[in-house]
């Protein structure tokens, strides 16, 4: 297993710079793909609708940036092992399956694989 001490470091800093004056609840993802690591945090606005994920800001500054071959994504929240919600299980697995880093009450890293909190999910090529 990876260490991902450092990426899980990179979602608690990417924690501080969220927008959530409406939940109230702070979400900083890090994204691990072959050149960098890209961070994330959650947007809110008073029109749900346009609400954005840490974890898909994250994703859409690297693809932005040309990346596109993700290895892992970590994420700290305000509660443990906070999991990425539906929509970004199926935004993140359109990149593939990677790891994903969560912290448990300890702070300590907890990694499953994106296939498998989104298992038979919906894709092109019928991953």
């Amino acid at each position: 297993m990876n260490d991902y001490t450092a990426l899980l470091e990179a979602a608690r800093e990417a924690k501080a710079n969220a927008y959530a004056p409406y939940s109230g609840f702070h979400v900083g993802a890090a994204l691990l793909a072959k050149g960098a690591v890209y961070t994330g945090c959650n947007v809110e606005n008073a029109s749900y609708g346009g609400c954005i994920c840490a974890e898909r800001t994250a994703c859409v500054k690297a693809v932005s940036a040309g990346e596109r071959d993700f290895l892992a994504i970590a994420i700290s929240a305000d509660t443990p092992l906070c999991t990425p919600c539906g929509i970004c299980r199926q935004f993140l697995t359109e990149f593939g399956d990677m790891d994903v880093i969560m912290e448990n009450e300890g702070g300590e890293p907890v990694v499953l694989r994106l296939s498998d909190l989104l298992p038979a999910a919906f894709s092109m090529d019928g991953r």
